[in-house]
């Protein structure tokens, strides 16, 4: 017998889990949409080489990547942005300029699972492609923030910095192969603390002097004219300056930022941002030949879901179904059943005749919110959750179920 489970680090979503999925799936479209993003759909599996190098040493390592039966290299996708590029530049004279655009799929990684990071997960995307200016960067974060809002989290803030700032000058060299280590390692300081920094940079070849210039640098660094320009703008969008926090240690790790990096934190969820992201206006290059500006920003799908659980943020009554039907009169059951879906109802027919309390625990079970029951020719509404009950025509009854 092959035993019944799934891989590490992947999962199955049942209904009750599937329906918080979509939930949230259409708030974040609804919000996306408000703001001009448009859908964009790629494929699961790309080129190796699409995306191979740009993530840095660690998300190589990261990726799933094999031959097919053709003897082609592929990977299975990493995250969305570099897909994006590679869309970008193939497709660049049938696209408008700026190109905004959202994409809801799964990536793969194959790192260590923990809380909130699986091996296959949804990202949520949102970028603006071809404008350089900061107004860009600063709708895209406006963006983030009202749709972490309309989920319902109530306090957070944006984590702002500039990539900029980690090039700032130092009493000795560092190598451009030690950099993006450098900036991984800064990236880690609010999670290890200062001596797990200093310890990790000895370990990368850096003296004990070196190190400690190296965190000093950082923590004593001022913001940039960047920063100070999005504060502006953001404040002119309606956004309250209180959320716009400075961070000189926010390096968000991939190789491909080149400016304004950001990051939506939760204080009432502290394993870490739910949204992240920034300014990358080198990457679409290396697929197009020549420098085109993006920015954009990845929601961390299942830790968004993580999160609203933990802080109860789904509101009641998910279910797919409006009503059940109970099926103690067949015939009547179709008919009324009919009448419903011709009104845009959903409605389920219990399939088989069966004592109607065990009808009213799968309503139950399923969180269907009303059920109708036959007494004769009499209809009854019985609202599953007041566990209340009236007898209605079915006029009355349509006029009720379709009251928000």
């Amino acid at each position: 017998m092959i035993k019944a489970q799934t891989l590490k680090g992947f999962r199955d979503f049942l209904p009750k889990d599937a329906k918080k999925r979509e939930y949230v799936i259409n708030a974040l479209k609804k919000v996306f949409e408000s703001y001009g993003f448009e859908p964009l759909e790629t494929p699961s599996l790309e080129y190796e080489e699409i995306l191979a190098g740009k993530y840095g040493t660690e998300g190589d390592k990261l990726m799933y990547k094999f031959e097919d039966n053709g003897k082609r290299k592929i990977a299975l996708r990493y995250d969305q942005t570099v897909p994006l590029a590679r869309v970008v530049a193939e497709y660049q004279n049938d696209l408008p300029m700026p190109f905004k655009r959202y994409q809801i799929q799964n990536v793969w990684r194959a790192e260590n699972t923990q809380k909130g990071r699986y091996r296959e997960f949804m990202q949520c995307d949102i970028d603006t492609v071809g404008s350089p200016s900061l107004s860009a960067d600063a709708e895209i974060i406006s963006c983030a923030l009202e749709t972490v809002r309309k989920l319902g989290f109530k306090n957070v803030k944006v984590l702002v910095n500039d990539r900029s700032v980690f090039y700032f000058k130092t009493s000795f060299d560092i190598s451009s192969d030690k950099i993006s280590f450098v900036i991984r390692t800064i990236d880690k300081l609010k999670k290890i603390g200062d001596d797990g920094v200093l310890s990790e940079l000895k370990k990368g070849g850096f003296a004990k002097e070196e190190a400690e210039e190296i965190l000093n640098g950082i923590k004593n660094i001022k913001e940039t004219n960047s920063i100070s320009n999005i504060r502006t703008l953001l404040k002119d969008a309606g956004v309250d300056e209180s959320l716009i926090e400075f961070s000189p240690s926010l390096a968000r790790g991939l190789d491909y930022y080149t400016g304004i990096i950001f990051e939506i934190v939760s204080e009432d969820y502290p394993y870490g941002s739910v949204a992240g992201g920034g300014r990358y206006d080198n990457l679409i290059g290396v697929f197009s030949g020549k420098q085109i500006p993006a920015v954009g920003i990845s929601f961390g799908f299942d830790r968004v879901i993580e999160a609203m659980d933990e802080l109860n943020l789904f509101p009641a009554g998910l279910s797919v179904t409006k009503v059940l039907i109970t099926n103690t009169n067949e015939k009547k059951a179709l008919e009324v059943g009919k009448t419903l879906r011709e009104n845009n109802i959903n409605t389920e027919i219990y399939l088989e005749e069966k004592d109607l309390e065990k009808q009213l625990k799968y309503a139950d079970k399923k969180d269907i919110p009303f059920a109708i029951i036959f007494d004769k020719d009499k209809l009854i509404l019985k609202d599953m959750i007041r566990r209340t009950q009236e007898t209605l025509t079915i006029e009355e009854i349509l006029t009720e179920l379709k009251k928000p």
